[in-house]
């Protein structure tokens, strides 16, 4: 074989022994990152090396700082595993080394991406003729729609926001829930949308919006110079705004509306939890990761805009050497140059297909239900709020002790769980996100937590 032939090999080899240590292996990793740093430092070599060699080094002195995350018991963050057809789609799509930006050139790439979006819109039951740009995550989807909508609203008004810039604009209130996702609060700071221009609305205990807070902000608010961000999923609770009482509130007042639906608007695509996003399709704007719910590799958001005129408005590009059709994927984001993420979501839902897929979003549902339910009976833990998707939090009656446990958890490595804080108590947050979960390793992590807890409580 050559050199390239023997490294992929040695990847091959490497990557299926880590993925058959799955069941087996500690969850959590068991080195720093300053040890990791010190394993692969020191000064960059006088000359190189084999590299089929090198990528068995690499992977065997990365075994110990390596997260379980593709296995059944990680359930910190919202953090999907990744389906086989979508691992390997990945590899392809490293190997192909596409440029997915021109529709003129990696046709076959551009082709796949355009049929996962639509795809994606038919299972999310979105607008058919939405535009999907595929971006690297929910953070950068925030991102890109809240961009679009600026430029949309601006341009209501009378504002080139491409040519004049936003100096001297209207000013554009950003509206959101008192629980939205962080992500939503950083991506308008991009934009130079400061704190004093975001104005939170008051939520409920389970994290939704409340209607007559938002008729109330809304009031306060310049008519069509609003964008009210919703959610579909909070990421503690896993509760979705009421959409079908808010968004005929933000049209009254002319506002845009934008959905933030990283892992919960997938709740569309089931039958039996379509419920929970009854009229989110009424938005502007939405926002979705492949790699969470719909189990993809890192890394692969989707910013989804109703009018797929004002995503080019906003994000057509320029370079008289550049190949240009009348629907590049480039003018969708703000990327350029970047590798066909979606190709892997092609595959998984190629793989599932429509069954499949809310087959897939109905057993994370019932895991969480499941979780939840043998938590309930550990004495000492309780669960908080009504688990209507995919995410629960539970505690023990003591902030520190709950903290205590967070941390015996990864120190056990049976299974990796993340704290975090819920109307300022420490808690922490299981969630169901890994096509991998079955109920042995929901009966494996109760137990665990069960001997942690008690050890913790005497």
């Amino acid at each position: 074989m050559d050199e390239r032939s023997r490294a992929l090999d040695a990847a091959h080899r490497a990557a299926s022994r880590f993925l058959d240590s799955l069941a087996d292996r500690p969850v959590w990793p068991s080195a720093s990152l300053d040890e990791m740093t010190e394993v692969f430092g020191g000064p960059l070599p006088a000359s190189g090396e084999d590299a089929a060699e090198l990528v068995l080094r690499m992977a065997a002195d990365a075994e110990p700082g390596l997260v379980a995350i593709p296995g059944g018991r990680f359930f910190g963050y919202v953090i999907g595993g990744t389906l086989p057809a979508a691992l390997a789609a990945d590899w392809l799509v490293s190997a192909w080394d596409q440029n997915a930006g021109s529709s003129s050139m990696t046709t076959a790439a551009v082709a796949l991406e355009r049929v996962a979006g639509r795809w994606i819109l038919d299972l999310l039951h979105l607008p058919e003729t939405a535009s999907v740009g595929f971006v690297t995550g929910a953070q950068m989807s925030n991102f890109v729609c809240l961009a679009v909508a600026r430029r949309a609203l601006l341009e209501r008004r009378g504002w080139d926001l491409n040519r004049q810039g936003t100096s001297g604009a209207p000013p554009i209130t950003v509206v959101v829930g008192a629980d939205r996702h962080g992500s939503v609060d950083r991506a308008a700071r991009f934009l130079g949308i400061g704190s004093d221009e975001i104005v939170a609305v008051a939520s409920d205990e389970e994290g939704r919006m409340r209607p007559e807070s938002l008729a109330g902000v809304l009031a306060g608010v310049e008519r069509g110079l609003a964008v009210v961000c919703l959610q579909a999923g909070e990421v503690h609770s896993g509760a979705f705004d009421p959409f079908a009482e808010l968004i005929p509130l933000a049209r009254e007042h002319g506002a845009w509306v934008h959905v933030d639906g990283a892992f919960g608007l997938w709740a569309a695509a089931s039958d039996r939890l379509r419920h929970l996003v009854a009229g989110a399709e009424g938005a502007d704007s939405w926002t979705t990761d492949a790699h969470k719910t719909l189990n993809v590799p890192y890394d692969c958001g989707m910013a989804i805009v109703r009018r797929p005129e004002d995503s080019v408005a906003m994000f057509r590009t320029g370079g008289d050497y550049l190949m240009y059709s009348t629907d590049d994927p480039w003018d969708r984001g703000p990327e350029l140059s970047r590798r066909a993420r979606g190709v892997p979501v092609w595959a998984a839902l190629r793989s599932l297909g429509r069954s499949g897929s809310a087959e897939l979003v109905e057993r994370l549902h019932t895991h969480a239900q499941a979780m939840a339910a043998g938590l309930r009976r550990i004495p000492g833990v309780s669960v908080i709020g009504e688990v209507p998707y995919t995410q629960l939090m539970f505690r023990l009656e003591d902030d520190e002790a709950t903290r205590e446990l967070g941390r015996a958890v990864l120190a056990d490595g049976t299974a990796a769980l993340t704290g975090a804080e819920w109307r300022g108590r420490a808690v922490l947050r299981c969630s169901m996100s890994s096509w991998a979960t079955d109920q042995d390793d929901i009966e494996r992590t109760l137990a665990a937590l069960a001997r942690l807890v008690r050890a913790i409580l005497g």
